[in-house]
């Protein structure tokens, strides 16, 4: 969104998170050579700060080396060349979260007809366009399809101001699609998304970036965290959170707005983000390859967990 960093860094803080994401591999067979790439590291940005972050990897590392990608998202390489039989990356995390305009104060309504950012992309050469031009085009997990623009459309009808129908889409979508964990996996295209109308939080936000970008409009994958609530009554479960994954929608005069179409909201102060890219692909948690080890098996635990902001 369009506050200045310096607007922002005034305000007082609206939430604060500990986040400890762990991934455990275990191998059949011995694997002498590791190689691994790690988006873990939570993004520092106006509206989120990291007051800490470490990564712990069993067995210890040979090499190590941190830097930041294309989109500017922190990641670590590394490399195991012990012999081993499990892998386990530790990511723990605390990050502070800023306050973000609410629905009322962005004045939805009120942003441009949508065909005037289409028009804009094409047109304009400033700095902020050509930023967000990375996230006009189709991608590795995100198509651009006729089907997909004519899904859009129903919310994108003539001169509808941009945001306005953003936020109708996402609430179309959470109306429109079932969460099934098991209908898809990271390999199903999303035309099959939209004729089954089923799939995971990675599913619905690819399905309204490729709705976006088939209009001609920039939208970009945000990879991260939400906090849920227990039942009434019932303690928080460690390690049964999950990664999370959100769309955030460029506008000029608000610059990125995020929508959460797995949720049917508006970004506020639940959402933990770790990087953005334009697909998951982009911004996948580990990926890496191993020479050995024969089949495996692969456990994730999330646990997000609120603190004190006095603290």
């Amino acid at each position: 969104m369009s506050d200045s960093p310096t607007s922002v860094a005034s305000a007082a803080p609206c939430a604060r998170f500990r986040v400890v994401h762990e991934t455990l591999y275990t191998y059949q067979s011995i694997v002498a050579l590791s190689q691994q790439y790690l988006h873990m590291t939570p993004r520092s940005f106006p509206y989120q700060r990291t007051e800490a972050h470490s990564i712990l990897i069993e067995p210890a590392e040979e090499e190590t080396v941190d830097g930041t990608d294309y989109f500017g998202n922190g990641t670590r390489q590394f490399a195991i060349i012990l012999p081993h039989k499990s892998l386990r990356v530790h990511a723990e995390s605390t990050v502070v979260l800023l306050p973000r305009l609410g629905l009322e104060r962005i004045g939805l309504k009120a942003t441009p007809p949508w065909e005037q950012l289409r028009t804009l992309m094409q047109q304009d050469k400033s700095a902020a366009t050509l930023e967000a031009c990375r996230y006009l085009y189709a991608s590795p997990h995100v198509s651009c399809s006729p089907a997909l623009e004519q899904y859009a459309r129903i919310s994108y009808t003539a001169g509808r101001p941009h945001l306005d129908a953003a936020l109708e889409l996402c609430h179309r979508i959470f109306e429109d699609f079932e969460f099934d964990d098991e209908a898809t996996d990271i390999s199903t295209p999303l035309e099959e998304v939209l004729l089954g109308r089923r799939g995971v939080c990675q599913d619905f936000a690819h399905l309204m970036i490729g709705c976006l970008r088939s209009l001609g409009l920039p939208a970009r994958y945000l990879s991260g965290y939400i906090l849920t609530h227990p039942p009434v009554g019932q303690p928080r479960m460690i390690g049964a959170d999950a990664s999370h994954a959100w769309v955030s929608v460029y506008c000029p005069d608000q610059g990125w707005v995020d929508f959460d179409p797995t949720n049917r909201c508006l970004v506020q102060c639940e959402h933990i983000t770790l990087g953005w890219g334009r697909d998951f692909s982009d911004v996948t948690p580990m990926r890496g390859i191993v020479l050995g080890g024969g089949e495996q098996e692969l456990e994730v635990r999330v646990t997000v967990t609120p603190l004190p902001l006095d603290a």
